[in-house]
């Protein structure tokens, strides 16, 4: 039987025909984003939004619109929208991104938190795939920049590119205007060989071998979050809560491992033991031999956390090294091979867990001013929880849950468990 990834490319040969300059074939992780916003019943995009506090005064709107075009116009991804045309995902390029700087109005008693919030759940999926917003925030001098994009153009390793070009756009002279022509063409033939090694890779990895691992692997595996609770939450409370902590860095990081058993000690609080909690997280990067293209190809990796295990289990660390080995397997793949097992797994994840290098990525310079990094909480949660991890002179844990599926103490109980899983200083199992 063909594979998942051959299946697509012929339909998407069939869907493009001779449009293959302005669709484009997409990845399977940008397939799973698409999959998920199809199956969200108000069509949301998965949102990736940095927030930059600037002093008052210092961002001009209009140079900041012109530097964000040319940002776009030189990057594929960027100046297109993911759409499905007859059942197949793509990426519709256009030749003239129109990116803007909106300033939302301030409500009466709203603040610029409460403000950009709103804003980013207003956001049209049919539009621009990269957006900036700019708020007053009047009892700090301050204004915030929100520069947001859809997450099915754009991964994590492409963030501290984009936060370094917009700078450097900024600090270009040329102000309005289109982008020109050659800004917009340097780059598609480098995407496109890039996005096509990738789906190489992808088919390749699809093996009836590969299957059986991860029908193996994940046979046991259920969603195990309970419903979101029927009653709603008081008006203007925020969709979701957040606790976050600092510890100690350690001399070569946290050994992965060691991090999937912290979130299976949050899931054991969260869950119960004895459960086969599923925790997604991304991995992967560009297929060899290709420029290193803004875009989405990190693939979701799932594990299965056993939550009767300990801490610290060389179980973790095994059959972590040994998902490495099968990374390349797209997502809705593995989910389509568990499914034919005969699991009731859906593909459904209980649990996200990014890892940042905080030295991978530059402030925000605009015109020689460095902007303060900041966290807009309260924000809309794809899931019951998600950790993310930041590592460099020290260790900074953040953790979100969705808080119509989890109430806050429990959630702060599983942070709790998290925190002290990851205290102790010999995390040795790698």
């Amino acid at each position: 039987m063909p594979s998942i990834t051959s299946q697509y490319l012929a339909r998407y040969r069939r869907v493009a025909g001779d449009r293959s300059g302005s669709l484009l074939p997409v990845t399977g992780a940008q397939r799973r984003f698409l999959l998920v916003r199809s199956l969200d019943p108000a069509g949301r995009p998965d949102l990736v939004p940095m927030f930059f506090a600037f002093p008052h005064g210092t961002v001009d709107p209009e140079r900041l619109r012109a530097a964000a075009r040319r940002l776009a116009a030189r990057h594929t991804a960027l100046r297109s929208r993911p759409t499905v045309v007859r059942g197949t995902p793509v990426l519709s390029v256009t030749t003239d991104p129109d990116v803007s700087v909106t300033r939302p109005a301030l409500a009466p008693g709203e603040s610029p938190a409460e403000a950009l919030r709103r804003a980013l759940a207003s956001w049209d999926a049919q539009g621009p795939s990269l957006r900036l917003f700019l708020v007053p925030d009047a009892e700090r001098e301050e204004d915030v920049l929100a520069v947001v994009l859809d997450h099915a153009v754009c991964d994590g390793r492409s963030l501290a590119r984009i936060v370094d070009e917009l700078g450097a756009a900024y600090a270009e002279e040329a102000t309005g205007g289109r982008p020109a022509p050659e800004e917009t063409e340097a780059e598609p033939a480098a995407y496109r060989d890039a996005v096509l090694g990738q789906l190489a890779a992808e088919e390749k990895a699809e093996t009836p071998e590969a299957a059986a691992y991860w029908t193996d692997r994940l046979h046991a595996v259920h969603a195990h979050a309970p419903a979101p609770r029927p009653a709603r939450l008081p008006d203007g409370a925020r969709s979701s809560g957040a606790a976050q902590a600092r510890l100690p860095a350690h001399d070569d990081g946290l050994p992965f491992p060691a991090l999937l058993d912290a979130c299976r000690s949050a899931a054991r609080e969260l869950y119960g033991p004895d459960r086969a909690v599923p925790l997604g997280y991304p991995w992967g990067g560009r297929p060899g031999g290709a420029e290193p293209v803004v875009g989405c190809f990190l693939n979701t990796l799932v594990c299965p956390l056993d939550t009767g295990h300990g801490p610290a289990s060389q179980v973790t660390a095994d059959g972590w090294w040994d998902d490495l080995d099968r990374a390349d397997v797209p997502f809705d793949a593995v989910v389509a091979a568990v499914r034919a097992a005969g699991s009731g797994w859906t593909g459904g994840l209980d649990g996200l867990l990014t890892v940042d290098d905080d030295t991978r990525r530059p402030p925000l310079r605009l015109a020689g001013v460095e902007g303060r990094e900041v966290h807009i909480e309260g924000r809309p949660v794809r899931g019951p929880f998600a950790v993310s991890v930041t590592q460099g002179a020290e260790v900074r844990l953040r953790m979100v849950w969705d808080r119509a599926v989890l109430d806050d103490e429990s959630a702060h109980r599983a942070f709790d468990a998290l925190t002290r899983a990851l205290r102790p200083s010999d995390h040795a199992v790698q």
